[in-house]
């Protein structure tokens, strides 16, 4: 299993081309079971999370040719294809969850299992079987897999959400832009990999309209053959910047539109970060000093990304004097903060508030990594620890950062992936 060894401390000096984003690849690939025309779809990072996807649509019967590089893969379904989403391709990736819309749409009938992924709370898939029921599908749970039909099909529905989630709105809107009629989905999740996957579907010919939290989905016939490119990663532009302001690095972060992180933005200017924006560029300078924050809280976008807590939270170890964030989107999100403790953070854990002691003086030790975003949590704790840190079970880094040791040796990270 493969590790990381880090030396530590360093700075970040240089420049940065953020990767494709693994949230809105994920609902688009699903999205082309949709298609009877060939779809291609360009700007995919080369993640592991992407791999399972497209071999779940391999295992669903689509031919898929990528280009040399794997960032752009053509995906040609058969005129009959699979509904049966099995249980090894499911178990490792909760996104997986999103081909129930689409087969259900366009073929009446799945038999999908029920998913896996990280470890970071319930992420109940209730909302989404709740949601296509309206849409006119019947469901049972059965051995660990949802058996799932419908008569012809799905008939638009006034639809409110109970609770703001982005996988049930975006299996609902797949669904729904080959039913019979309007759907309205109301108190939907609004955040930019949505707006992505709407795009996508109304360039293929979908009629998809936006107000607020409500998404108001005229049903067509069939999509349109297309080309197109998925928007940029902004959890990990978030990343390098929170890179950059811990460790007073200085980084050119390219190929993301700014406007898509600036509630992050602003928070790192609070630290301390200089920040300067062009044309899909961040110019960010991390402070000599560090400044605390308190109550934090993250929320829904536009609010503070849960995706980017863990980073945060390195942030707030290396601050001066106490901080706070609050955890509101899933419970059980604070698996890192024994292992940053190992490293000598001082942490305070009640409910689903952590309070941090700052001025830490983090020491290299061997970590173990718990799901995607506290992995890269524990990489940026250890660039600003003293000594050599080994980082265990990096495959949830895989899942989702693009060759993040080339990128960060490139900007003088001292890593080396060992096996």
């Amino acid at each position: 299993m493969d590790k990381f060894l880090i030396d530590g401390p360093c700075r970040v000096k240089g420049k940065v081309l953020v990767s494709g984003s693994k949230n809105a690849s994920l609902p688009i690939l699903a999205a082309t079971l949709l298609f009877d025309q060939p779809v291609i779809i360009k700007n995919l990072p080369r993640v592991r999370d992407i791999n399972t996807m497209l071999n779940l649509l391999r295992s669903l019967g689509s031919r898929i040719i990528q280009s040399k590089d794997k960032k752009t893969a053509k995906i040609i379904n058969k005129k009959k294809m699979k509904t049966f989403a099995s249980y090894s391709l499911v178990k490792t990736m909760r996104g997986s969850i999103l081909v129930l819309g689409p087969l259900i749409a366009k073929y009446h009938k799945s038999k999908t299992s029920l998913p896996g992924g990280c470890l970071i709370g319930a992420r109940p898939v209730d909302y989404h079987l709740q949601a296509l029921k309206k849409l006119g599908m019947n469901y049972e749970i059965k051995d660990g897999y949802i058996l799932a039909k419908s008569k012809g099909r799905l008939v638009g529905r006034i639809i409110k959400f109970p609770k703001i989630s982005v996988g049930a709105t975006e299996n609902s809107i797949i669904a729904a832009c080959l039913a019979k009629g309007k759907t309205i989905l109301k108190n939907c999740a609004i955040e930019p990999e949505i707006k992505d996957l709407t795009n996508f579907l109304n360039l293929a010919g979908a009629n998809i309209k936006w107000l607020g939290r409500t998404c108001r989905i005229k049903g067509v016939s069939n999509l349109n053959q297309i080309q197109y490119s998925v928007m940029a990663d902004r959890i990990e532009a978030g990343t390098f910047c929170v890179a950059a302001t811990l460790t007073k690095g200085n980084l050119e972060i390219k190929g993301l539109n700014p406007k898509i992180i600036n509630t992050e933005l602003e928070l790192l200017k609070k630290f301390g970060a200089k920040i300067k924006l062009a044309d899909n560029k961040i110019f960010i300078k991390g402070p000599k000093k560090i400044r605390s924050i308190k109550n934090i809280k993250t929320k829904e976008f536009p609010g503070i990304p849960t995706d980017l807590q863990a980073q945060l939270m390195i942030l707030m170890c290396k601050a001066i004097g106490k901080s706070s964030i609050t955890e509101s989107i899933f419970e059980n999100r604070f698996m890192h903060v024994a292992e940053l403790q190992r490293l000598g953070a001082k942490i305070d854990i009640k409910n689903n508030k952590a309070t941090i002691e700052g001025n830490t003086k983090f020491i290299g030790a061997e970590l173990m990594s718990s799901d995607l975003r506290a992995s890269v949590a524990l990489v940026l704790a250890a660039l600003v620890s003293n000594g050599r840190s080994l980082i265990n079970r990096i495959y949830h880094l895989d899942r989702g950062y693009e060759k993040i040791e080339t990128k960060l040796k490139k900007i003088g990270v001292k890593i080396k992936r060992i096996k």
